[in-house]
């Protein structure tokens, strides 16, 4: 009966010993993404363990009437898929700050700046070449905590993103 629950015990380790990935120490880039118009990110991921790592993004985006500026951090747990592929999962805020500038008509200063928070959240797959570049295509819902940058509170943004790893 030992030798069953040792066998069993030295498989059950061995299949999660198959799934273990070592993440990047760093890795810089960007991050093309579409929430409130067309923006780039630089991006920079730092491994904190095998499987954590957070990652910090610094970036713009504009639109026909907004211009915005945030950075970005999340807390990221990797897993691996198989081979060079993992998904990744994560958690996090940021700040930034917004310029608009809209005028319809006469009477009307549609001229507005500000700062707000954000929450976010952060889901995506990735896949690490044999060569130090990485790619990762991911999904990013951000909550604002500012009524004059958003009317709505909510912006989903999806996003490629290629990076160095060193």
């Amino acid at each position: 009966m030992k030798k069953v629950f040792l066998s069993a015990v030295m498989l059950v380790g061995l299949a999660f010993s198959t799934q273990a990935q070592e993440i990047s120490k760093n890795a810089l880039g960007l991050r093309l993404g579409d929430n409130d118009g067309f923006g780039g990110e630089v991006s920079y991921q730092r491994g904190l363990s095998g499987n954590n790592r957070l990652e910090l993004d610094l970036g713009w985006r504009n639109s026909n009437h907004v211009d915005a500026y945030k950075l970005t951090g999340t807390y990221q747990w990797v897993w691996n898929i198989e081979g060079g592929f993992n998904w990744y999962a994560g958690v996090g805020g940021g700040i930034g700050s917004y310029r608009y500038d809209y005028n319809p008509g006469p009477g009307f200063d549609g001229k507005d700046s500000g700062t707000f928070l954000l929450a976010a959240g952060d889901i995506g797959i990735e896949y690490l070449f044999d060569f130090p570049l990485q790619v990762s295509l991911d999904f990013r819902p951000e909550l604002y905590f500012n009524d004059d940058y958003r009317d709505d509170n909510f912006a989903p943004d999806i996003a490629l993103g290629l990076r160095y790893r060193f």
